[in-house]
């Protein structure tokens, strides 16, 4: 089978644009979330970013706005990223579910894989530096076994992309002490960029290993 083969095996959105699988998101009825929307949420950002940003779903405001992160977690992101020099623009910022959960609850696996492959082409179109796990349901999406209360504000390492484990912006809204945590392990997040080599598209060892910061 031809690689090209493969990729469409693998995912039916294989050779969409961003701006296409954004159009796909927008209309999806693949799971119960599609009923209770009020707009789905794509997420936004350049096509060419260095860096993602994946939380776990929208919330009430970005429901209504159709926007990733602009309810009051979404301001401490901001404030966030610029608290290491970054603004908004200039990151991608998604979440594993595309619609939100009804009262906010979490993610039930079968809605987190139905948009699964709405992210993974996301991945694959922007081909980012690193991807940030905002919480725990982001970090366990891609990392089943591992615990984000011992990894947050470090960097992890599989199939060719590099991971930053942060807790979500919102714990800080709900439990105060978090938010000096997570503002110490977003001064991190400079030092996961360095010594990591361009973007590229070739492949990479499977395994998975934490990386060194320092």
């Amino acid at each position: 089978m031809s690689d090209s083969a493969k990729a469409a095996t693998a995912n039916p959105l294989a050779g969409m644009s961003l701006e296409q699988v954004h159009q796909a998101i927008l209309t999806c009825p693949d799971c119960r979330l599609c009923r209770s929307r009020t707009r789905a949420v794509p997420g936004e950002g350049p096509a060419q970013a260095e860096m993602v940003f994946i939380g776990e779903g929208p919330g009430w405001h970005e429901d209504q706005q159709g926007r990733p992160f602009v309810g009051p977690a979404g301001h401490f992101l901001e404030e966030l990223l610029a608290s290491v020099g970054l603004r908004r623009e200039q990151v991608f910022i998604t979440n594993l579910v595309k619609c939100r959960p009804p009262g906010n609850r979490d993610p039930l696996p079968d809605e987190a894989a139905a948009c699964q492959k709405y992210l993974d082409r996301q991945l694959e179109v922007i081909r980012p530096r690193l991807v940030v796990a905002l919480g725990r349901h982001a970090l366990a999406h891609f990392f089943p076994k591992v615990s984000i209360s011992k990894t947050h504000g470090t960097a992890l390492e599989r199939d060719g992309l590099s991971y930053f484990a942060m807790y979500h912006p919102a714990a800080a809204l709900h439990q105060g002490s978090l938010r000096q945590q997570i503002m110490s392990d977003m001064q991190n997040l400079p030092l996961a960029l360095q010594g990591l080599g361009e973007k590229t598209q070739s492949p990479a060892e499977p395994e998975t290993r934490q990386m060194n910061l320092f």
